[in-house]
């Protein structure tokens, strides 16, 4: 079953008898009307379960409840390291607020064996890799380069770089296929990634050589203040027709859907038959970062609209219809995300402070002349000061 993505559509009724005409406005709204995409959803804001006949799963009551666990938890996450920067306590944070379901649902999805290209957000999927995530806050805190060891969880370390890291998924996924492996590729980006450069090579690359990897884009809307319909003129998952492989729009705030469509899309790159490009339509609710202010840029009512599609209230309202969980396990899972926050307020607070020395150390494997030269060149400046270093 598919159903709307957009808002409740209007019809203009007209009186019997009165001539009709049709402007070329009107036609291209019309014609814009009955091509709307649909999207894929397995449950609805209600929290109602619906069937479809091509990405329908079956889920066991504690799988489903894993699900909502892994999303209480990471919103948690992601409050804190919020209000921590809020404090002074990170230079930068990038919330995943709403986008909960479309992360943990892809996430869910991977095997252990393959392999995940991230950009700065992607807080649920490094959850559900296993990555600590107080490491993902050395970065942001400005400690370490990134804090964990991507060969550990096959998870990659966080792209700043807009779209960069389609490239890098695309080039992996190329060279696991000449190893023979089956294992596939997840790289994620969001809609304004979507026009650089970056993505389109990528999406050139990964057809032409049938790169077992799929394009994951978390479409919340929004390209920091600029809406998605300023980015594109069609949907952003039609996009892959072009580059010669299929494309799919998922409810990005519906878990079990999410988990569905990525499942599909992986194992079809396993089994050799190229990428595919998902499209997760969602809603980011929080600022694009902690510096953006968008209240200058959307109305309330925008949010609003969005709220009442919350991914984590429609998994808690199916599970209480189904009666998966009782008001212990909610409790008890409110006391876990007591404790997860104050594990992570305690564990930033207490990051020592790097050496100044070791931003040369990770820059290359091996030595590197010009790397020597500006370690000398830092290490001569840090002398100058009194007590040997500068504040």
């Amino acid at each position: 079953m598919t159903v709307e993505s957009t808002a409740a559509r209007k019809t203009t009724r007209r009186s019997s008898g009165t001539k009709r005409t049709t402007s070329a406005s009107a036609k291209k709204a019309q014609a814009s009307e009955n091509t709307e995409p649909e999207l894929i959803q397995l449950l609805t804001p209600e929290g109602e379960r619906i069937q479809h006949p091509e990405y329908d799963i079956d889920l066991s009551a504690d799988e489903l409840r894993g699900l909502y666990r892994d999303m209480v938890l990471t919103r948690r996450f992601d409050s804190e390291a919020t209000a921590l920067q809020r404090q002074g306590e990170l230079g930068l944070w990038a919330s995943l607020l709403g986008q909960e379901a479309a992360q943990i649902g892809s996430g869910r999805a991977l095997r252990d064996d393959d392999y995940v290209f991230p950009t700065y957000r992607e807080h649920g999927v490094a959850w559900c890799r296993g990555v600590d995530p107080t490491n993902l806050l050395g970065m942001f805190r400005g400690v370490n380069n990134g804090g964990w060891d991507p060969s550990t969880n096959n998870f990659h370390l966080y792209t700043i770089v807009l779209g960069s890291q389609t490239l890098h998924a695309t080039g992996y996924a190329m060279g696991i296929a000449k190893d023979g492996a089956d294992s596939a590729v997840l790289a994620y980006f969001g809609d304004g990634a979507s026009s650089q450069g970056d993505v389109n090579e990528s999406f050139v690359f990964s057809a032409v050589y049938n790169a077992p990897v799929v394009f994951f884009c978390q479409n919340n809307q929004w390209a920091i203040s600029e809406p998605t319909e300023k980015q594109t003129r069609v949907p952003l998952y039609q996009r892959a027709r072009g580059f010669g492989f299929p494309g799919v729009r998922v409810d990005g705030n519906d878990v079990l859907a999410c988990l569905a469509v990525t499942r599909s899309a992986l194992e079809r790159a396993r089994r050799g038959e190229g990428p595919t490009l998902v499209e997760a339509f969602t809603y980011r609710m929080a600022a694009h970062t902690t510096s953006d202010d968008p209240t200058r840029y959307r109305r309330d009512a925008e949010r609003e609209a969005w709220e009442a599609k919350d991914p984590i209230l429609r998994l808690k309202a199916y599970l209480e219809r189904e009666g998966h969980a009782d008001a212990a396990y909610f409790e008890e899972l409110e006391a876990e995300s007591e404790a997860l926050g104050k594990q992570v307020r305690e564990v930033v607070r207490a990051m020592p402070v790097p050496e100044h020395m070791a931003i040369f150390d990770n820059t290359y494997a091996d030595g590197h002349a010009l790397v020597d030269e500006e370690r000398a060149e830092f290490a001569a400046y840090q002398a100058s000061f009194a007590n040997g270093e500068a504040e």
